[in-house]
């Protein structure tokens, strides 16, 4: 049995918190640790997640000396992880029951890399709102809509060992899935809903101004292209966005 890693970021997610970390414990698939990265100066949450990690053994606790954001939170989980598979996990989303019994078995039947699946965006009281259907993605798709869940991603550690997420506040995964996709990994797809993910309103992807501004560092300064063709770029990806929402 392969032992899988989740990594959890945590910054200020006190109210769900405790759901995700169950929504974990209660997985069929039980060889797994949980990875949790405190990212927040402020240490009032601490005392809480400490005694989360008192719940069961498999959960590891890491302490950031200062605020630095998702992105570089989850290398550091990825660092001090002993898993031959990564998952990512936000700390207020919630996967189903059987989430990593289904997508391990699927990823090791077809001799898959990276793999993702359909989710459900849920509101702050667990209401579903809308959803996602997954697909299988390679970067000429993924350059013009991100369509990856990060809370739905399982990937092979050896996969990560070149690539890693950014310091951007919003969108440091999917610039991860770019340049992944970039060197020839295919995103395959498990078409069932496993993964939820909350929308909070608070949220730094929630904020239409701050994805814009990191959406055109991404085309430009790490994908290393022109101004026009990053505003290009980000545009089709804004439309893309939008007609997603639309249809849904």
């Amino acid at each position: 049995m392969n032992l899988v890693s989740i990594i959890i970021p945590y910054y200020r997610k006190k109210t769900f918190i405790l759901e995700t970390i169950n929504s974990v414990l209660k997985q069929s698939y039980k060889y797994f640790e949980i990875i949790i990265v405190y990212d927040d100066q402020d240490k009032s949450d601490l005392t809480l997640i400490e005694n989360i990690k008192k719940k069961d053994n498999r959960i590891k606790l890491f302490l950031n000396d200062k605020n630095l954001g998702a992105g570089l939170s989850r290398n550091i989980g990825i660092k001090n992880s002993m898993g031959s598979f990564i998952a990512f996990l936000d700390a207020d989303d919630l996967w189903h029951y059987n989430k990593l019994e289904k997508q391990i078995t699927y990823m090791m039947k077809n001799d898959y890399f990276i793999s993702h699946t359909s989710y459900v965006i849920i509101d702050c009281n667990d209401k579903v709102l809308k959803k996602r259907t997954s697909k299988d993605l390679n970067y000429d798709d993924l350059i013009k809509s991100c369509d990856v869940g990060l809370s739905s991603v399982i990937i092979k550690r050896d996969v990560l060992k070149e690539e890693q997420f950014s310091d951007l506040k919003t969108k440091e995964d999917y610039l991860l899935w770019l340049k992944l996709a970039k060197k020839g990994f295919i995103f395959h797809a498990l078409k069932e809903n496993l993964t939820f993910w909350r929308k909070s309103k608070n949220s730094l992807s929630s904020s239409i101004s701050r994805k814009l501004f990191d959406g055109y560092n991404l085309y430009h300064k790490h994908l290393g292209n022109s101004f026009f063709k990053s505003l290009f770029l980000l545009l089709r990806l804004s439309f893309y966005y939008l007609w997603k929402n639309i249809k849904s």
